[in-house]
């Protein structure tokens, strides 16, 4: 690492990709368990966390929809994404954008409602109390059909002044992104900015997709998108920023270590790439784990880390004056 850990703790940080599911740690879960009476096929967090050895992409969605059954009342969201502006406020977290899944809790009958107003207080609370600000972007399960998506977006019409966009994850192989084009134009209707997760295990062709089909401002991973030149230059040309997660690349095994992560080469070809953390508690790795373990791994310059944390404002959310604040901050470092 070329700089040393207390500069890079306190580099101002986005955290543009996260689901706020995937930062439920053994301990909360055996917690949220034991308040609702819901028995575990785990002896323990230790045997639960040892679960945590995925082979793909699909395997660790298994075990991330099965873990989300103790994700019940309203107070549950609240804990869950508390505990996690904690973690991200400790790592120099200044903005968040988090992600959501509607889907995966209204299918098991939890109300719509009770999902939201348990993350948005959270958020409200943690503004307060870590001035961290915040987006929340709903997003659609890709392997479940277009028709449920557009049920889910009738069940937020009441509540759209407390969403801020919409996006695109789940399952990614066999499931295009052109699957969900008229539900994004819909979106869209509605002044719901977009973003999509496409080029993880995704070939670019995805991308392409859902550039063209779904028309993102946003692209979330992207990784592959490296496989084409034609594509990486209207990348760069458009200015769509790659919101990419190492970690969670290594543990999903699109790369076999982190030495052999693109990153730098992402910077060196123009594109607006970020750093998240995806679905830190079973990744290992929370956004801050994230920036030194590809500072170290990858032996980032400091005028590259300085360009990562600049991309992170500039493809935020943040309104102007907010983005021109934080990025005299960072050139200031």
């Amino acid at each position: 690492m070329r700089v040393s850990p207390d500069w890079l703790a306190r580099l101002p940080k986005t955290e543009l990709h996260l689901h706020i599911e995937g930062t439920l740690e053994p301990e909360l879960l055996f917690a949220l368990a034991e308040r609702h009476g819901v028995a575990l096929p785990y002896a323990d967090v230790d045997a639960l966390r040892a679960a945590y050895d995925f082979k793909d992409l699909q395997s660790f969605l298994d075990l991330y929809y099965a873990g989300a059954d103790v994700l019940r009342s309203e107070a549950d969201f609240h804990d869950l994404t508390r505990a996690y502006l904690a973690r991200a406020h400790a790592d120099g977290v200044v903005h968040v954008e988090i992600f959501f899944d509607p889907q995966t809790h209204t299918a098991r009958g939890v109300p719509f409602a009770t999902v939201l107003n348990g993350i948005r207080s959270a958020l409200t609370d943690g503004e307060r109390e870590f001035g961290i600000s915040h987006r929340l972007i709903l997003c659609f399960l890709r392997h479940l059909p277009e028709a449920d998506g557009f049920a889910t977006l009738e069940e937020a019409l009441p509540h759209l002044d407390r969403i801020d966009g919409v996006g695109l994850d789940s399952s990614e192989a066999g499931h295009p992104p052109q699957k969900f084009e008229r539900l994004f134009a819909r979106c869209r209707e509605l002044g719901l900015p977009c973003v999509a997760h496409a080029g993880e295990e995704g070939p670019p062709e995805y991308v392409w997709q859902a550039l063209n089909a779904l028309r993102v401002c946003r692209i979330d991973h992207g990784v592959r998108a490296l496989e084409d030149p034609v594509l990486v230059a209207e990348l760069v040309r458009r200015r769509i920023p790659l919101t990419v997660c190492p970690l969670s690349n290594v543990r999903l095994k699109v790369y076999p270590n982190l030495t052999r992560h693109p990153l730098r080469q992402l910077l060196q070809a123009g594109l607006v790439a970020t750093v998240n953390s995806d679905d830190p508690a079973y990744f290992g790795g929370y956004v801050g784990e994230n920036w030194r373990a590809c500072a170290e791994a990858l032996d980032l310059t400091r005028e590259e880390l300085l360009q990562l944390a600049r991309n992170g404002i500039d493809a935020s959310w943040l309104e102007p004056a907010a983005k021109a604040r934080w990025l005299a901050v960072i050139d200031g470092m």
